[in-house]
């Protein structure tokens, strides 16, 4: 029974203990947890009293900025305002004196209207003075004047060309033949002349029969496929090649070489060859242009331009080559821009290029000069290039330096002794038709195409046409030969007028 007892007791007192534990925990907590809370207001109150000094204190630099830079504001504004009013009274002054001006200007005007008036009333009393005198009205007066003075002006005018005409031969001429003397000087060319026919030479006739084929069908087939006329007649060991086209003969010659050499020719055989020497052809004309372009330093070129320059080499005019004359006249160009102070790279390049219109892939009915243009255009030339070579022959204006040095240059690679070739014909009837159009003026009595064609002599009536009068007419004849004529070089027009008086002593 004691035993329980105590046990109740300690268990009791355990229980006690704890509550009064609990007790004293909760309360201790209770005072941590107060404490804390004052400990952070304390803080919070700290920071916030710092923040708001911070705060006042950006606000006061702030405002002191502000402040600053309205007091600047304010004196820009001011210095404006001053400038302003200073502005406003320098244009009242203006004002002020333009007015003052115009004032002046006004009485000017009246006094001169008044004037005017005055010297009209002199005026028509002088007049009707002098045509009481004279006996002439004012328009017969000055009708007659007008006549007198137009005489004397012609007169004047016709002296003065005159002088002027023979001063510029005199210094230009002497100019002109030096650089045109120079620059042939250093440019060597060889005679280069060229016909429609071409001649194969054979080892034997024996190759002639097998030319022609049974019946004729080889040489059918090769006419054919070439676009020649091939003619094998009784010259000994010698087969005639026509056409009009040097490309085409050359290709059938190249051919007939082959075929020959083979010994197989038939008509397939002639197809053949002729397809693959027309491949090999066109590759030489393309290497030739190359060639060309870099013997003259001509760099940049389209390559269709570089084609035709290479063409050029089977094309002639008036039995000169035609690249011979290309590249002679690109020399001549260079040299000669060169002595003028030009860029002679340009010039040598509009001459290498001035004749390729001649060398069309198709037939067409402009000038050659103006195709020619247009494919430089069109293959992006530029316009002075393009300029110099449609102005060569005076069918496009010149409106560059270059264009009249290739015309020159061009006119000397052509009229150079032994360059071009005429058939009799033509030399003969250009020759009538020179006579013929100089003759056809009124006051010619005679006319004589010498040196070639080069030099037409027009001899007129010395009672017909003054002195006065020949330099109009050998103008006009010039022109009318430039315009309608077509012809190599130029051609120099010189008129003969001479008075004569014969007596007989008997």
């Amino acid at each position: 029974m004691d035993i329980i007892l105590a046990i109740v007791i300690a268990v009791g007192c355990l229980i006690l203990g704890g509550v009064i534990g609990f007790i004293l925990f909760r309360y201790i907590i209770k005072q941590r947890y107060n404490q804390i809370i004052k400990e952070a207001e304390i803080e919070a109150e700290a920071l916030k009293e710092k923040k708001q000094l911070e705060l006042k204190e950006k606000f006061l630099t702030r405002k002191s900025e502000l402040d600053k830079e309205a007091n600047q504001r304010n004196q820009k504004m001011q210095a404006y305002e001053n400038k302003l009013k200073q502005r406003e009274l320098s244009l009242n002054q203006q004002h002020e004196e333009i007015q003052k001006k115009t004032r002046d200007i006004e009485s000017q005007r009246i006094n001169l209207t008044k004037q005017h008036e005055r010297l009209d009333s002199l005026i028509t009393e002088q007049r009707s003075k002098l045509e009481t005198i004279s006996g002439l009205t004012t328009e017969e007066a000055r009708e007659s004047l007008i006549e007198s003075l137009k005489d004397e002006a012609k007169t004047q005018a016709q002296q003065y060309i005159n002088e002027i005409m023979d001063e510029a031969k005199m210094t230009a001429n002497k100019e002109a033949k030096k650089i045109v003397i120079q620059s042939i000087q250093r440019v060597a060319s060889e005679t280069a002349v060229e016909n429609s026919v071409s001649v194969f030479h054979i080892d034997s006739d024996e190759v002639k029969g097998r030319v022609i084929g049974r019946e004729g069908r080889n040489i059918r087939a090769l006419e054919a496929a070439t676009g020649t006329e091939i003619v094998v007649d009784d010259t000994p060991e010698a087969i005639v090649i026509s056409a009009f086209d040097p490309v085409r003969r050359e290709i059938c010659r190249l051919a007939l070489h082959q075929l020959v050499a083979d010994g197989r020719i038939h008509p397939a055989r002639i197809e053949e060859v002729v397809a693959k020497v027309k491949k090999q052809v066109e590759d030489e004309i393309v290497e030739t242009g190359k060639r060309t372009c870099i013997d003259l330093g001509v760099h940049g070129l389209h390559p269709e331009l570089v084609r035709i320059v290479g063409k050029m080499k089977y094309r002639s005019s008036y039995g000169q080559n035609l690249l011979q004359h290309a590249r002679e006249t690109a020399n001549l160009c260079a040299v000669m821009a060169a002595e003028l102070g030009l860029n002679p790279k340009k010039a040598r390049r509009a001459g290498l290029l001035h004749d390729i219109g001649k060398v069309p892939d198709e037939q067409l009915e402009i000038p050659h000069a103006l195709y020619g243009a247009q494919i430089a255009e069109k293959y992006k030339e530029k316009p002075d290039i393009c300029n110099a070579i449609g102005a060569h022959h005076d069918e496009m204006e010149m409106t560059t330096l270059l264009a009249p040095i290739v015309q020159v240059c061009d006119a000397i690679s052509g009229a150079r002794p032994g360059a071009r070739r005429e058939i009799v014909e033509a030399y003969l009837k250009r020759l009538n038709d020179l006579e013929n159009l100089a003759a056809s003026y009124p006051g010619v009595t005679k006319t004589y195409a010498i040196q070639a064609g080069r030099e037409l002599r027009v001899i007129v009536g010395a009672d017909k046409i003054s002195d006065k009068e020949i330099d109009a007419l050998s103008a006009d004849i010039a022109k009318k030969i430039q315009d309608e004529m077509t012809y190599p070089g130029q051609v120099k027009i010189t008129v003969i007028r001479e008075t004569r008086a014969v007596a007989f002593a008997k």
